[in-house]
C-alpha cells in the first residue's frame, strides 16, 4: 500500500507543477486555443462523418439517420476492378515519386551544404524554393504548354528530324510527367530540414576526418549522412504513411484525361469522382476509410522498423 502512495506522489507532484506553470504563464497557453480549435473542428470532428461509410447516406445535415448496411459499400468497392486499378495506379505514382524525389532531395542538400560563399548558397537555395510557391494549377498549365504537340519539347524534337510525341495522351508518359514535375517543384523545399540538420553537426568531426584524408565525399558518406540520420528517417516514415494518402489528387485531375484516365487514375480522384461528382457519397466515404487505415499501418510499419533498426522513430 505504502508503495502505491509512493508512486502516485510524483504524479500527483507533476500535476500541480503542470497546473502552477499555467497559472503562471496563462497568457502564453491562450496562443495554444487557435491552434487548438483548429484542429478540433476541421481535423477531429469530420472524423464523425466516417460514420456514412456504414449507412445509406443520400445527403443532407442528419448522418445518423439514414439506413444502416454495414460493411455493404466495404464489399462494393473491393468487387470493383476500377477501385483495384486506382488503388495500384495509387501505389505506383507514389513509390515512383518517393524513390526519385527523396535521394534526389537529400542529394540537393548535400551539394548546396558544399557551397562555401553565402552568396552563391542563398542564391542557388531562392532560386530552387520558388517552384515551391507557384500555383499547382500554374505549374500543370506549364507542363500543359511545355508538352502540347506545338509546344517547345516537340518543336525541339522535330528540329532534330524527329516524330513529336503526344506526351499528354500517351498513358506511358504520365508517370515520367507526374514524378518530373513534382521534383521539379519540391526539390528547393525539400532541402530546408536537412540543411537546418545540417548546422548541427561539430564541425570538430569534419576536421577530424580532413585529418585521416577523408574527402568531400567520404565526409558526406560518414558524417554529414550519418549526423542527419534522425531527419533522414524521420523524413522518411512520414513520407512512407502518405504513400496511399498523399498522391496529388489535384493535380491527377489537372494532368490527366480520358485517354490516360486508366493509368492516372488514383484513389482520390476515385473518390472525387463518385462521392463529389457521382453523389454516392457512402461509397467514397468507405474508399476513404479504407485509404486512411492502409496509410495509419504503413505509418505505424515504418515507425516500428526504423525504431528497430536505427532507432529514431515518430513515438
Amino acid at each position: 500500500m505504502s508503495k502505491v502512495k509512493a508512486a502516485s506522489r510524483p504524479a500527483a507532484r507533476k500535476k500541480d507543477s503542470l497546473l502552477h506553470h499555467i497559472r503562471k504563464e496563462w497568457k502564453l497557453y491562450t496562443f495554444l486555443i487557435l491552434p487548438i480549435l483548429y484542429y478540433v473542428l476541421f481535423k477531429y470532428v469530420p472524423v464523425l462523418g466516417n460514420i456514412i461509410a456504414f449507412r445509406r447516406y443520400k445527403g443532407g445535415p442528419n448522418i445518423l439517420g439514414q439506413d444502416w448496411v454495414g460493411f455493404r459499400y466495404f464489399n462494393q468497392f473491393l468487387t470493383d476492378p476500377s477501385f483495384w486499378n486506382a488503388f495500384w495506379n495509387t501505389l505506383r505514382l507514389s513509390i515512383g515519386y518517393l524513390l526519385v524525389r527523396f535521394p534526389v532531395t537529400l542529394i540537393f542538400a548535400l551539394l548546396i551544404n558544399e557551397i562555401r560563399k553565402q552568396k552563391w548558397k542563398k542564391t542557388v537555395q531562392t532560386i530552387s524554393y520558388l517552384p515551391h510557391f507557384i500555383s499547382l494549377v500554374v505549374v500543370c498549365g506549364m507542363v500543359k504548354e511545355l508538352l502540347a504537340s506545338n509546344g517547345p519539347i516537340n518543336s525541339l524534337i522535330a528540329s532534330l528530324g524527329l516524330d513529336k510525341i503526344a506526351f499528354l495522351s500517351e498513358p506511358g508518359w504520365f508517370d515520367t510527367i507526374y514524378i518530373g514535375s513534382g521534383v521539379w517543384q519540391a526539390l528547393g523545399w525539400g532541402t530546408i530540414l536537412y540543411l537546418t540538420a545540417m548546422t548541427n553537426i561539430n564541425t570538430e568531426l569534419y576536421e577530424a576526418s580532413s585529418i585521416d584524408g577523408a574527402g568531400k565525399f567520404k565526409q558526406a558518406i560518414h558524417v554529414t549522412i550519418p549526423g542527419i540520420m534522425p531527419t533522414i528517417m524521420t523524413l522518411l516514415i512520414m513520407d512512407i504513411g502518405g504513400i496511399v494518402t498523399s498522391s496529388n489528387m489535384q493535380k491527377i485531375l489537372l494532368l490527366y484525361n480520358p485517354l490516360t484516365q486508366e493509368r492516372a487514375d488514383i484513389i482520390g480522384t476515385l473518390v472525387y469522382r463518385m462521392g463529389i461528382a457521382g453523389g454516392n457519397f457512402s461509397y467514397a466515404a468507405a474508399v476513404g476509410l479504407f485509404e486512411a487505415v492502409i496509410g495509419l499501418i504503413l505509418v505505424t510499419g515504418a515507425n516500428f522498423l526504423s525504431k528497430k533498426f536505427t532507432e529514431t522513430s515518430l513515438w
